[in-house]
């Protein structure tokens, strides 16, 4: 017997409601910082654009890192003390990254703050498990195609609110997006239930709670890790545009933080339609696996667009079905929770909560120090769209891993 069975309705819809909204909540924090960033970067270390790319990247990075450190922990956390408690530390955590920012004297702050939301701020990962909590396995790519259209939707509101706050400082928008998360915090602690069955909570190991020890746990279950191995791919590919869009637009289309806000705006738009309105009849018609290749071949279609086309009035009108590639990562994460009992969520969306981590850090490095060589004066060739032409590299290999994976037997079916 599991929530999704027991559960009574009321208190899951509110629960459901709650978790979209703290996801909306965080992508428009992530989405009004983003295009107001650059400039931050460069008003407080007093560097052009090429070295701020360069320094941008190791700010990623830093969040990167403490995800990948952090999130086995919170995951195990979650499935030892059910979700809510761990739900509403990270919310906090996370306003309190932003408000970090926001006031930072230094550079060095810039990185205190990132480390502070990869370490206990990061959500996604007790959101996925709360809403596996709330699904039947069948359900599992839907609910989670639903936490992607509230990610989508932020990323509406977010960058276009963050490039109209910008003209009024740098720091406004990072004030503005940690206001938000504590005040979600608090609305959380009167609304949200606890969504994991008491009976399924399982012993806290810290032999489990590491990188190292969840990949030990979940490869004992059959196809978990070859699933795992190409959604981290695919998500170094999917960082492209979060890691170096606000570098890489001004410097390819002349774009102000404004322009990059809208145009970020547009990728939301797109996600939200598909993963709300999409997701569920596509998969329903064609199952998780091969709408997976749906998404991944759409994105590397995009990457290579976006590469090598220098007009940024066809790349907003191509933005608009870029919500085709957000097919790929939740039915990558269905094919792996469907395989995952119960006692084990939590544990399996940290491990994934921290392959995306180690994914984002990698895109950091890999994309924007790659647009750095291609941009700073002095280049030997310039090309701006050189990191999306790396990340149609990377994704077409996901996508050829995927093509080559064994399908599961008929009791787990793809």
């Amino acid at each position: 017997m599991t929530v999704a069975t027991t559960m009574d309705p009321t208190a899951k819809k509110r629960a459901s409601r709650f978790i979209l909204l703290t996801v909306l909540i965080y992508a428009m924090g992530f989405g009004i910082i983003m295009p107001v960033l650059p400039d931050l970067i460069r008003h407080l270390a007093n560097v052009d654009a090429a070295e701020a790319a360069r320094i941008g990247a190791w700010i990623g990075a830093t969040y990167g890192l403490f995800s990948v450190l952090f999130m086995p922990m919170v995951g195990n956390l979650g499935d030892r003390f059910g979700r809510r408690p761990i739900f509403l530390v990270s919310l906090f955590a996370f306003g309190a990254d932003f408000l970090l920012m926001g006031l930072a004297p230094s550079i060095g702050w810039l990185f205190l703050g990132r480390a502070l939301a990869g370490g206990l701020g990061a959500v996604f990962g007790p959101a996925n498990a709360a809403m596996a909590d709330m699904s039947t396995p069948e359900d599992r790519a839907s609910s989670f195609g639903k936490v992607g259209a509230a990610f989508g939707l932020g990323f509406i509101l977010g960058p276009v609110l963050g490039g109209f706050l910008g003209e009024f400082g740098p720091r406004i928008p990072f004030f503005v997006a940690g206001g938000l998360a504590v005040a979600n915090g608090i609305y959380g602690w009167f609304v949200f239930p606890e969504t994991m069955a008491k009976e399924q909570q399982r012993p806290f190991e810290w032999r489990r709670a590491n990188p190292l020890g969840a990949f030990a746990s979940l490869r004992r279950i059959d196809g978990i890790i070859p699933i795992a191995f190409i959604y981290f791919l695919w998500g170094i590919a999917g960082n492209v545009y979060p890691s170096s869009w606000s570098f890489f637009a001004p410097i390819q289309y002349g774009w102000d933080s404004r322009m990059v806000g809208i145009s970020l705006g547009i990728v939301g738009v797109s996600m939200v339609v598909f993963q709300a309105f999409v997701m569920r009849p596509v998969i329903a018609r064609f199952g998780e696996r091969n709408t997976a290749y749906i998404g991944m071949a759409s994105g590397i279609f995009g990457y290579l667009c976006v590469a090598f086309i220098p007009y940024g009035g066809v790349i907003l009108a191509l933005l608009l079905v870029n919500g085709f590639s957000g097919l790929g990562p939740p039915s990558l994460n269905a094919l792996m929770s469907k395989r995952t009992p119960p006692s084990q969520q939590g544990e399996l969306q940290g491990l994934i909560g921290s392959l995306s981590a180690l994914a984002l850090m990698l895109a950091q490095f890999t994309f924007n120090f790659t647009l750095a060589a291609f941009t700073e004066t002095g280049a030997a060739i310039r090309f701006p769209g050189a990191p999306f032409l790396v990340a149609a590299g990377i994704a077409a290999t996901a996508f050829l891993a995927l093509l080559l994976l064994p399908k599961a037997d008929k009791t787990t079916h793809d």
